[in-house]
C-alpha cells in the first residue's frame, strides 16, 4: 500500500564532519516538487540534492556529486518507504574528509531513509470518481454517507432542482454507498461513474 507524508520531516545527521539535512514533505504535482526544492535549498550549501516520486513520474539531481551517489539513493529510499506523492531534499556541508561513491551512497540514501521512517505517513487510497444528484434536504445525509465510506466529495453544484455532486470513494465501498444512498432517498439516488 502506497503512503504520503502528513506534512513537512526533517532529519540532521553528521558524517565525517559533513553536515547533513534531510527535509520531505509530501507534493501533488511535479511543480510542487520543484517549488519546494528551489524554497529549501541553501545556496551557501556544498550540494543540494534532491529526488521526488508522483505515480509513475519521478526526478532525481546530484548536484555536483559523482553521477548516481545522491540522487538514485534518495529515490531508492523514497521506494524502499513505499512512498508516493513525495519530495525529499538532502542538503549538504562538506567537512573536508573525502567519503567516497559507497559512502556518500550510504549516506544520501541512510538520511532520506530516516527521515522518511520518522514521518508521520498517511495511507494512498485509490478513488473512483463518481457522480449523484439528490436533494437540497438530502444533501447533508450523502456528504455523511460519503465520509463513512471513506470518500470525498470534489465539488457540488446547486440546480434548481437539487445537488449535483462529483465524489470519489474506494472501488471497494461503492456498492455499500449506492445502497445506503438508495435507502435513505427511496431509491432515487444513484451513483455513475465519471467518464474521462
Amino acid at each position: 500500500m502506497p503512503y504520503t507524508l502528513a506534512g513537512f520531516c526533517e532529519y540532521r545527521e553528521e558524517i565525517r564532519k559533513s553536515r547533513f539535512i534531510t527535509l520531505a514533505a509530501p507534493i501533488n504535482s511535479p511543480a510542487e516538487a520543484q517549488a519546494f526544492i528551489e524554497q529549501h535549498s541553501d545556496l551557501d550549501a556544498t550540494h543540494n540534492c534532491w529526488a521526488w516520486k508522483l505515480g509513475d513520474q519521478y526526478r532525481s539531481s546530484d548536484d555536483g556529486e559523482p553521477g548516481g551517489t545522491a540522487g538514485r539513493p534518495i529515490l531508492a529510499a523514497i521506494q524502499a518507504q513505499a512512498c508516493d506523492q513525495v519530495v525529499v531534499l538532502v542538503i549538504r556541508w562538506y567537512g573536508g574528509i573525502q567519503l567516497g561513491t559507497g559512502g556518500l551512497a550510504r549516506a544520501y540514501g541512510g538520511g532520506a531513509n530516516k527521515c522518511l521512517q520518522n514521518a508521520e505517513k498517511i495511507e494512498l487510497i485509490s478513488r473512483v470518481a463518481l457522480h449523484c444528484v439528490c436533494g437540497f434536504a438530502e444533501l447533508p445525509l450523502v456528504k455523511l454517507r460519503t465520509a463513512e465510506c471513506g470518500g470525498l466529495v470534489n465539488a457540488e453544484h446547486f440546480t434548481a432542482n437539487g445537488v449535483e455532486l462529483q465524489l470519489a470513494v474506494g472501488e471497494e465501498h461503492i456498492e455499500t454507498l449506492q445502497t445506503r444512498l438508495a435507502d435513505l432517498s427511496r431509491g432515487q439516488i444513484r451513483l455513475d461513474r465519471q467518464t474521462t
